[in-house]
């Protein structure tokens, strides 16, 4: 398997606002970047968005580094919060549902192509890559051409 790693970052002006996600794929000397906006959004689910855009790009199973300043989506998976979620019908209690299922349900089957490693890394901490992911989710927000959010 090729090893891959990831940088992913997503950003929200107003939460809900409009936003936008950044990637940066490196594989040996190569380099990609992505980046898309959005109408009306959350940052969780900008950050979930990074993520599966960052597995989707990938055109054959790969060994990837994933590295998130997100502890949401870091922690929902390392800690099998999403599986949790998945095995009670969605739900993160008795109660309250969970949030982003369209997001976690289009997620969980590249986890199953792909063997990622999650990284927890701070934001804002001088971290070239996760700066540069921030940048383009920025740079996203204030283009002209926005995406629509179909959350569910």
């Amino acid at each position: 398997m090729k090893s891959v790693t990831i940088y992913t970052d997503g950003a929200c002006s107003g939460n809900p606002g409009v936003g936008g996600y950044g990637v940066v794929l490196l594989y040996g000397s190569a380099r990609k970047e992505l980046s898309e906006g959005y109408q009306l959004t959350t940052n969780n689910r900008m950050e979930l968005l990074a993520v599966i855009k960052g597995l989707e790009a990938l055109k054959e199973p790969c060994q990837v580094t994933l590295y998130s300043d997100s502890k949401y989506v870091v922690d929902a998976i390392e800690k099998k919060w999403v599986k949790k979620w998945q095995a009670n019908g969605w739900k993160r209690n008795q109660k309250e549902m969970a949030l982003n299922v369209d997001l976690w349900q289009r997620l969980l089957p590249l986890l199953e192509k792909h063997t990622v490693t999650f990284i927890w890394v701070k934001g804002h901490a001088n971290n070239v890559e996760n700066e540069r992911c921030d940048f383009l989710a920025r740079q996203a927000i204030a283009s002209g051409e926005k995406n629509i959010d179909l959350r569910k």
